[in-house]
């Protein structure tokens, strides 16, 4: 093929190899297609390493370590009319591994609302996220990804070489190691990304069976019949009306050239059949040839293994073993990541006085401290260490498993020490306290939270809980969701926080505590039977923290009051905005603070199967769905109200069921919360 490929380009002209037929269709036209077979830069926007080399090939990394190149068609492309349109792309490409079988990272086809990406890293983001933005919904892409590496979110860098589809991030919905299927059948014929050699791919999607397929083959091969991966994806949810599409490629400590040697696109159609005989050749450059004979090689490697080595040793002796002496640490502690030095963290807070304490909760206090690394403030806990080495082991590896949730409205862990008898746990700082202390404690200086921020954090929490249950790798139940264990940050966005009481569990499992913890108020009815916390239990404590946002009023109060049968009371009798917190002097969008009410109504059902699940909370309250009024069903009984009353009164006089203080929320004040054991 390359012969054939060389041959070609010797006898047709040298304009053929830059042959560029965009079209852009009027409103008018619901056909948009273009084609190049070879490059040239008047309708391409490069940025980053991207350059096109004289012999018409689009080159996107160079050798340089950590690396980025990005090239898009220049002109956006109308994706959402009003729904998203069918689309195909066909292109070519070739990765040239530096180094042949140590290359890295991957290339990618992108359609993306931008063609510049502020912020984003190499490696594994492929130049189109970083840590922050990487799994955003505001992002809006769609990434197919040809990737020679694995270890994302898992620190391992190993060959990857496979092909995987993204929605808004490096976390594939669908994956498959890089292949192509022979002739109509099930059997497939391995292929390997960064061989340098020409591999031509299809990315197709169809609009009306939401189908997403990538198909691969050397280019030698006809396109097979049957794709590598599919997924189905509603792409109306994810695309904006104009989109740009192109690629984006990346390196690392280990490089590859990422190159592109034709491309077509059409929409609502199939894209253009590239003329094979027309694209350049795969470039050999010389810079990615190895000009050292072996023996030479070979001795530098040996002097290079034996100085890390050495490096290693002396590294390991003059401070691994001093913080082994300084700290206590065990063994199995080196072994777990993000962790901070008690220097650090003592510098940060001051010594950890009393005027830097923005809290105190049942296991320890809470303090503000600066990072004199980098200057940023965090939020430093002090917890009491638990009784036995393997118990504070077992608690390590939760924190760290919770430590790499990520979300805008979850209150982000950023790692932890031990020293001594105690274990500090280093979040992110959150300025304006929490919920609770904006509706209950700032009420005596005449501070008030406006309904449209009420509804807004109110959104948020819904978005973290959603996150917590369905969209993270494992499910994640809160049990303790209250108005103290949410935080306001400066631009008043929610973030839920305090995980001491959470655990986790694989998607598809049920959850196997058997302890009744969380907050007198907010405990699900049913965990007084079975004792066993669920997402329908996160679901009961949200509503209730509904109505207590709306009402200003506490779950429980003097004497038997209980804020659910109030509100169900002043419901049945026609006077719901009764209910309404008075400070708000009837500023408020009454559809909005009904929906609210309603909703928070139906979350805190007494029957756990008459609840919404988080992902239908999200979508009446971002009016995606109309509220179901018929599903409230018998909340508004009397004899249901009587429940709660019930279960609250089994609570309190349940002698084995002991009450303590959970762990508090950053900048939160200590509230009571039912069982200390985790």
């Amino acid at each position: 093929m390359a012969r054939a490929l060389s041959a070609a380009a010797a006898v047709l002209p040298c304009s053929l190899l830059f042959l560029l037929i965009p079209l852009r269709a009027s409103s008018q036209n619901s056909s948009t297609e273009f084609i190049f077979n070879g490059f040239n830069t008047s309708n391409l926007d490069l940025s980053g390493a991207s350059v096109i080399k004289p012999s018409g090939v689009l080159k996107l990394t160079n050798i340089s370590t950590f690396d980025i190149g990005h090239a898009f068609y220049g002109v956006p492309i109308r994706m959402l009319n009003p729904n998203a349109s069918s689309f195909s792309s066909y292109f070519v490409f070739a990765i040239n591994p530096r180094v042949s079988g140590q290359g890295g990272f991957g290339l990618a086809f992108v359609v993306a609302p931008k063609t510049r990406f502020p912020g984003a890293e190499a490696e594994h983001y492929l130049g189109l996220f970083n840590s922050t933005t990487d799994k955003d919904p505001s992002n809006h892409m769609l990434v197919i990804e040809f990737d020679t590496v694995n270890g994302y979110e898992g620190y391992l860098d190993r060959e990857g070489n496979h092909v995987g589809i993204n929605i808004n991030g490096m976390q594939s919905k669908a994956n498959e190691p890089a292949a192509y299927y022979v002739n109509n059948t099930d059997q497939k014929e391995d292929m390997k990304l960064e061989s340098g050699e020409a591999i031509q791919a299809w990315v197709e999607y169809n609009a009306t069976s939401k189908l997403i397929s990538v198909t691969i083959s050397p280019i030698s091969i006809l396109k097979p019949l049957k794709p590598l991966v599919t997924t189905v994806e509603d792409l109306d949810k994810i695309f904006l009306e104009d989109m740009y599409v192109g690629f984006s490629a990346a390196t690392g400590e280990t490089r590859s050239f990422h190159y592109v040697l034709g491309w077509s696109f059409g929409l609502n159609g199939s894209a253009p059949a590239l003329n094979l005989s027309q694209l350049p050749l795969p470039p050999t450059d010389s810079e990615s040839s190895n000009s050292y004979r072996p023996t030479v090689v070979a001795i530098i490697a040996v002097l290079c293994a034996l100085t890390v080595c050495l490096l290693g040793a002396l590294v390991f002796y003059t401070f691994i073993r001093k913080r082994f002496v300084q700290e206590g640490l065990e063994d199995w502690e080196l072994d777990c990541p993000h962790r901070f030095r008690y220097k650090e963290l003592h510098t940060a807070t001051k010594g950890f006085k009393e005027s830097e304490k923005i809290g105190v909760g049942g296991f320890g206090s809470v303090y503000r401290g600066v990072l004199p690394t980098n200057n940023s403030e965090v939020a430093v806990k002090k917890i009491t260490r638990k009784n036995s080495e393997e118990g504070m082991r077992e608690f390590v590896a939760e924190i760290e498993s919770l430590g790499r949730l990520r979300h805008k409205n979850l209150v982000n862990l950023q790692g932890w020490c031990k020293h001594k008898n105690e274990l500090l746990l280093i979040y992110d700082y959150i300025p304006n306290g929490s919920l609770y202390s904006l509706i209950f404690d700032r009420q005596f200086d005449g501070f008030v939270l406006s309904w449209d921020q009420r509804f807004h954090v109110l959104k948020g929490i819904a978005a973290g809980l959603l996150y917590l249950h369905e969209e993270w790798e494992q499910v994640v139940i809160h049990r303790d969701v209250k108005s103290s264990n949410v935080l306001i940050d400066a631009e008043m966005n929610a973030r839920l926080g305090d995980f001491g009481l959470a655990r986790l569990y694989d998607h598809g499992q049920m959850s196997h505590t058997t302890r009744v913890v969380g907050t007198i108020g907010y405990i699900a009815p049913e965990l007084a039977r079975t004792g066993k916390a669920s997402a329908s239990s996160d679901v009961f404590a949200f509503g209730i923290l509904l109505l207590e946002v709306t009402t200003g009023r506490h779950p429980i109060g003097p004497g038997p009051f209980m804020l659910v049968d109030w509100v169900i009371e002043c419901h049945e009798q026609g006077q719901l905005f009764d209910v309404v917190d008075q400070r708000l002097n009837s500023v408020y969008t009454a559809e909005e603070m009904r929906l609210v009410l309603l909703l928070g109504l139906l979350c805190s059902h007494p029957q756990p199967d008459s609840r919404p699940t988080m992902r239908q909370v999200v979508r009446y309250l971002n009016r995606d769905d109309p509220f179901p009024l018929a599903s409230l069903g018998s909340v508004g009984s009397r004899r249901d109200n009587n429940i709660n009353s019930r279960f609250l009164e089994l609570l309190l006089s349940d002698a084995a069921i002991t009450s303590s203080n959970a762990l508090s929320s950053i900048g939160a004040i200590s509230t009571s919360s039912l069982g200390s054991g985790r």
